[in-house]
């Protein structure tokens, strides 16, 4: 089959989040199964943008409302990802630096939506059998493909999959800025709406073919608590399938991974964690004989990291400084604030980095002991797998895709430390558990042991998205 994914980041030309991940290996591994994948995104103005060869594609010229706008779609030249990237470039909207906060997000998103399914109903090549289209940034395409008149007529009868990877932003657009939306028959305006406002991607999910989500777990909480979409989830159940995602082993695997200093396997994982920890407690001051936490990640409400603060504060006092807790991640400047201003109380014992960084993310999975989690939302979650497979137990709590990839270390099999509740409470008793069990060395190799022989790799997840195409 031949498969094409939209998004709005893909790893490593731009990322944000456990999106972009995603994106940048499913396709891979679909290509390796014998299909052919190949992806589309916005021309961001990127490192890999201008370290690499392109070839322009097509041009081609469309409307946003009354604005009338060219695109033109390039192709990477060489194919170095293991798949063929195409990227969207529309002048004065799509050509910034950062994915998104610009005031003007809702016509960039959709200016970048209407360029693709044009592309896709007026190029000259071959169409893909499958619009795999991820998140709201592409949950209005399944829409124009089906019902807007400039596009139905070529691509209606294409199939449609759209993957919700975080179901709290859904791309709300108010009905004054209808016209953005090529025209349409208007019997359907009921597949944009929802709660009065058009959603993208509820369109997504009433038009789509069939739905996915990253984890089962996430699939039945969004039942529930999907940000005002749960009786929409409730409705669609029918065509609704949660696939768990995997991880790209040839990027997260601590025996060839480049960003570390001293690379190991499941036969050295001791020795090996051990060496890159030691540079971890050089770089931060850290005592190597104590466990050392570290939390990677957005500090945002979701990922609860405003509990965060509290709970290292609490825990540093009530284990009496036999613990290390190294931070790494930005978001919420509040957040932000009260995790620095813990460095100057407990130096020896906590470090926080504010910022994005590849390298220390991949040496903190290398040389940490646990890896902290107390998510709120986390529809599948990809770091307590990085994590696994670097044999740093995962501290979690029992939600979405983490309930489904984490055994609590007192259950038979177990290798991980899950809690119920999002709360400082709830935090510190595991991170007591932790403390525990890492003077246990025997209990603790053998959870290493267990977690990095589990296959998290994208091989079976990716079988499942070709089955899920293949039963439309």
């Amino acid at each position: 089959m031949d498969i094409l994914h939209v998004s709005a980041e893909c790893y490593p030309i731009a990322k944000a989040g456990g999106l972009g991940d995603v994106v940048g290996a499913l396709p891979k591994y679909q290509n390796g199964l014998g299909h052919v994948a190949k992806v589309v995104m916005p021309m961001y103005q990127t490192k890999f943008l201008h370290s690499n060869e392109w070839d322009i594609e097509f041009k081609g010229n469309t409307n946003l409302g009354s604005r009338n706008f060219d695109y033109t779609i390039i192709r990477e030249r060489t194919n170095k990802l293991g798949y063929e990237l195409f990227l969207v470039d529309i002048y004065g909207l799509l050509d910034r630096e950062r994915i998104y906060g610009y005031d003007d997000d809702v016509e960039r998103f959709a200016a970048f939506q209407i360029a693709v399914v044009h592309w896709l109903t007026y190029a000259p090549s071959k169409k893909p059998d499958i619009v795999h289209c991820h998140d709201h940034q592409a949950g209005l395409i399944p829409f124009m493909m089906r019902y807007c008149y400039d596009f139905n007529w070529s691509v209606g009868h294409l199939k449609t999959v759209l993957t919700i990877h975080n179901a709290q932003y859904q791309g709300w657009i108010g009905w004054d800025k209808s016209y953005y939306i090529p025209s349409y028959d208007r019997w359907k305006h009921g597949m944009l709406d929802w709660q009065n406002n058009i959603n993208s991607l509820a369109s997504g999910i009433k038009c789509a073919d069939k739905v996915t989500t990253v984890s089962r777990s996430y699939l039945e909480e969004l039942r529930y608590a999907a940000n005002g979409l749960e009786n929409l989830f409730e409705y669609e159940r029918g065509k609704c399938v949660g696939i768990l995602n995997g991880i790209d082993t040839d990027v997260w695997n601590p025996a060839t991974d480049t960003y570390i200093d001293n690379r190991f396997s499941l036969e050295n994982v001791a020795e090996g964690k051990l060496l890159n920890k030691q540079i971890l407690c050089d770089q931060f001051n850290f005592n190597i004989n104590n466990p050392l936490i570290v939390f990677i990640g957005r500090l945002v409400g979701e990922k609860a990291a405003d509990i965060l603060p509290d709970s290292i504060l609490a825990s540093i006092y009530s284990l009496q400084h036999n613990v290390s807790f190294l931070i790494l991640g930005s978001g919420e400047h509040d957040v932000e604030w009260r995790l620095n201003s813990l460095t100057s109380q407990f130096p020896g014992n906590y470090n926080a980095v504010i910022g994005y960084n590849e390298k220390l993310s991949h040496q903190m999975y290398a040389g940490a002991d646990f890896l902290l989690m107390p998510s709120r939302v986390e529809p599948c979650g990809l770091n307590q797998m990085y994590a696994m497979r670097y044999g740093t137990v995962p501290i979690v709590r029992s939600t979405g895709g983490l309930r489904d990839t984490v055994i609590d270390m007192g259950d038979e099999g177990g290798y991980g430390i899950r809690f119920i509740h999002p709360s400082v409470g709830d935090v510190i008793h595991s991170i007591h558990r932790a403390a525990a069990v890492y003077k246990e060395t025997d209990t603790l190799n053998t959870m290493r042991s267990r977690m990095m022989q589990i296959d998290n790799s994208w091989d079976n997840s990716a079988q499942q998205y070709i089955d899920v195409y293949q039963n439309l």
